[in-house]
């Protein structure tokens, strides 16, 4: 009988080790998979860093492009590599609004500033190669910010230690495999002084990985099996928007269409209200950040813009004063500027001011507001203020807004949507500027000759030392 309980006691022990063993390595999975990201063995990465003019923009731009990446329910983690200056506020949006894993680093000395050819707004790039040391994940897709997603890429955690998308013979954007020894050599190379053409993380990578351009064309495996080696990408991965204008459509057969990047001017970047319909593809962006983002950032200020400038109109409308008259000394003998100098200046303050109409608004418009927005507000900060100058000089009101008219008249041309490629768009374009000049002209002819008119006809100018009523007009103020 105790030899029978011997041996239940036995067995029930064997059971709770057993039990104990499978709770404790399932413990220990689960917290080799919370050191993976959350759960996810692959991750999706962009980094963010200060010290230039356009850190907000940028911001937005990544807060945008990992919204959209979350819409598209990509299997990875969304991880931003900030640099420890990225205001906190940023940092604490990031991860509780936007869901985003932030590692905060440190910026890597750039030791090519000072090269010849260096740009101070790539100083801080090579933060980029803190991808590598992202050893809790798998496969990391390194991003820029200006990337627009039509589609899924998850296939690229199936590619080698290193692919890359090329947009034209010498430039590459990256996917790579985390690797702490491989970041390391990235530092040391650093340290040596490796070839660096341009000086930003472009170029030290293109030499790091010189020989990539002889490497095999990254197809995914049909088994979801990982690749390993150096891998090209194909066009589609990392479209350069310029096909796009060119030909108004990016299919391209030789491999998936999923990101558009856009490396062109810093100020032409598609988050900027202004950049559509100048970029065609600028309204797409700006749908992606509608439907994950929103304006509400941008809203407030547009809104103090319209009522402002609406308010201007009204009371330029209401009253006209001839303010010009009480710019001027009236008394001859305190008049020390010849007439015709008087004259001069008045008119070269005319054109200025009409220009400063035109401009000023430009600059006043938050940047990142949505095109369809921020070119409504500009027309109609540009028509208040120039209604501002039609007042005090007493001008007629359309050749002064000829040339905003000829503004909104280009909008339309570019964003005609049936344009069948983008040199018919620039050609178009380039006739349209060709007609509108002879009327830009005669506006400013006819500005120039009716404020002439009015400088001879006022008795101030012709008879300065003597006195006149004040008009209807003046006496309101």
């Amino acid at each position: 009988m105790w030899g029978e309980m011997g041996k239940r006691q036995k067995a029930l022990l064997r059971v709770v080790v057993v039990a104990v063993f499978v709770l404790l390595a399932t413990a220990a999975a689960r917290v080799e998979e919370e050191g993976r990201g959350g759960g996810r063995r692959h991750a999706y990465a962009a980094m963010m860093y200060m010290g230039t003019p356009r850190d907000y923009e940028f911001y937005v731009a990544t807060r945008v492009m990992m919204r959209s990446l979350a819409r598209l329910r990509v299997d990875a983690d969304l991880v931003v590599i900030a640099s420890a200056d990225v205001p906190v506020r940023w940092v604490r949006t990031l991860k509780e609004e936007d869901g985003v894993k932030v590692v905060t680093v440190e910026n890597l000395k750039n030791p090519y500033e000072k090269q010849g050819n260096f740009n101070t707004r790539f100083k801080l790039t090579l933060n980029k190669l803190y991808a590598w040391s992202l050893v809790s994940y798998d496969r990391v897709v390194m991003l820029d910010a200006d990337n627009l997603f039509l589609q899924s890429t998850d296939e690229l955690f199936q590619c080698g230690n290193f692919c890359a998308a090329f947009i034209n013979p010498c430039i590459f954007h990256t996917g790579l495999f985390p690797s702490m020894a491989v970041f390391k050599d990235m530092l040391r190379e650093l340290q040596v002084g490796r070839e660096n053409r341009d000086g930003a993380d472009q170029g030290f990578l293109v030499s790091y990985f010189s020989d990539l351009l002889d490497r095999p064309m990254f197809h995914r495996p049909a088994n979801h099996t990982k690749l390993h080696g150096t891998y090209r990408l194909p066009l589609g991965y990392q479209m350069d928007a310029s096909y796009y204008y060119l030909k108004l459509r990016w299919n391209v057969p030789c491999g998936p269409n999923s990101v558009i990047t856009f490396p062109s001017m810093p100020w032409l970047k598609p988050w900027y209200w202004w950049s559509w319909p100048v970029l065609p593809l600028g309204l797409q962006w700006h749908e992606q950040r509608r439907t994950s983002l929103g304006y509400d950032a941008e809203t407030p200020a547009m809104l103090i813009q319209a009522v402002m400038y609406l308010g201007i109109i009204a009371v330029t409308r209401m009253a006209r004063p001839n303010l010009l008259k009480l710019c001027h000394n009236r008394r001859s003998e305190k008049s020390f500027i010849p007439i015709p100098v008087l004259h001069a200046l008045v008119k070269a303050t005319a054109v200025w001011s009409i220009v400063v109409a035109h401009v000023l608004p430009f600059f006043l418009v938050p940047r990142t507001a949505h095109p369809l927005l921020g070119w409504p507000l500009y027309l109609l900060g540009a028509a208040a203020l120039c209604s501002i100058v039609i007042s005090v000089f007493l001008l007629p009101p359309l050749p002064v807004l000829t040339l905003l008219l000829g503004i909104l008249g280009s909008l339309f041309v570019m964003a005609f949507p049936w344009y069948s490629d983008g040199i018919t768009r620039a050609l178009a374009l380039f006739g349209y500027a060709f007609c509108c000049a002879p009327f830009l002209w005669a506006s400013l002819t006819r500005t120039v000759s009716s404020l002439q008119s009015i400088l001879e006809r006022e008795a101030v100018f012709l008879r300065l030392g003597e006195s006149m009523p004040l008009s209807e007009s003046n006496k309101l103020y």
